[in-house]
């Protein structure tokens, strides 16, 4: 059974569960915790605080936000040791995700947000130029992965100036893993070091930093982020995904990934109004870029993050909700911490 098909099933399960959610009003333990995920980049820890600020105010949950790399969170996730995921990146972790379904510990409710594509950038100027800023295209017939041993040179490591940089995904991201054997399917590592960045704000800042000097530069990236809503970037092309290729060794382009909220099978019974409105939160590409970027311009904490959101997108966020008095407690929390 696919992916799709079995959260079918299990939201059907979860809805039949919920219809106490209209007729229970439990009174939470205010010591009792409901913990995230919270994996080490910025849109799901924005998520996090969103939903965080709701569990605490609307649910009486004090909201924990447990820090750590992929597969160790979602080995939580399935022990009831994490309550929440906000972003589970489904096709980066198939295998685990689809165990951890089959045995019945983990709820899959549907997107937080449309499929997100993810792979190779270079800056667009590489290929086109900038005449605004006065770079001349440097190489305009690099399209492809295929591309790439021609033009390494212009990628110079370093450190090992015989090859060029890649910049991968940080380490204990599972894509970081995924990208190594692309880099082996494709022969790339005869012409490449694959660099190792410390964290996603590490690959952030060497973007950033190749960018504003006008210099190639060439990593993996993924959308939402504020990097690829301000910076004009150009994803190379890959050879149209395949799921047995992808299976083999990697050699497609990564499948739009699905971007899913999951929960332990025990929140049905800890909280069914959390799993209800959880069940209910959905988000869009232009809105979780809005987030960031905003994060970025303003300097904003997360915190501060989610509480723009909470202020500026009551529509959305109302929505998630099946009870307008719960409604009415989030916005009493939020004029407080806007001092209104």
């Amino acid at each position: 059974m696919k992916i799709k098909e079995r959260a079918v099933v299990r939201m059907a399960t979860v809805l039949l569960m919920l219809f106490m959610v209209f007729s229970w009003s439990p009174q939470v333990d205010a010591q009792e915790q409901m913990v995230f995920a919270d994996f080490n980049w910025d849109s799901v820890q924005v998520h996090n605080r969103i939903a965080g600020f709701i569990a605490k105010h609307a649910f009486g949950f004090e909201p924990v936000y447990e820090f750590g790399e992929t597969v160790p969170l979602i080995t939580g996730l399935r022990r009831g040791d994490v309550d929440v995921s906000m972003e589970m990146w489904v096709d980066n972790t198939r295998e685990i995700h689809e165990e951890a379904m089959e045995a019945g510990d983990i709820i899959d409710l549907g997107p937080n947000f449309p499929d997100s594509p993810q792979g190779w950038y270079i800056p667009t100027f590489v290929i086109e130029g900038d005449e605004d800023r006065g770079i001349d295209p440097i190489a305009p017939d690099l399209k492809s992965v295929f591309d790439l041993p021609d033009h390494w040179e212009l990628f110079r490591d370093p450190e090992n100036p015989d090859k060029g940089r890649f910049y991968n995904a940080p380490p204990g991201w599972v894509v970081h893993d995924i990208n190594i054997t692309k880099f082996e399917t494709y022969g790339l590592d005869e012409h490449f070091e694959i660099f190792n960045p410390g964290s996603d704000a590490a690959l952030a800042t060497a973007f950033v930093t190749a960018y504003e000097r006008g210099e190639p530069i060439i990593g993996y990236y993924w959308e939402p982020t504020w990097l690829t809503g301000l910076l004009d970037l150009t994803m190379l092309e890959e050879p149209p995904y395949d799921s047995e290729q992808w299976e083999e060794d990697k050699g497609t382009e990564f499948n739009p990934c699905p971007v899913h909220i999951a929960v332990n099978s025990g929140l049905v019974e800890k909280s069914p109004q959390m799993v209800s409105f959880l069940a209910h939160y959905e988000t869009t590409m232009d809105q979780n870029n809005e987030i960031l970027a905003y994060m970025r311009e303003e300097e904003a904490s997360i915190e501060e993050a989610a509480l723009w959101f909470l202020d500026n997108y009551r529509d959305v966020w109302h929505e998630w909700f099946v009870q307008d008095s719960l409604i009415e407690k989030v916005e009493a929390a939020i004029a407080e911490e806007l001092g209104n």
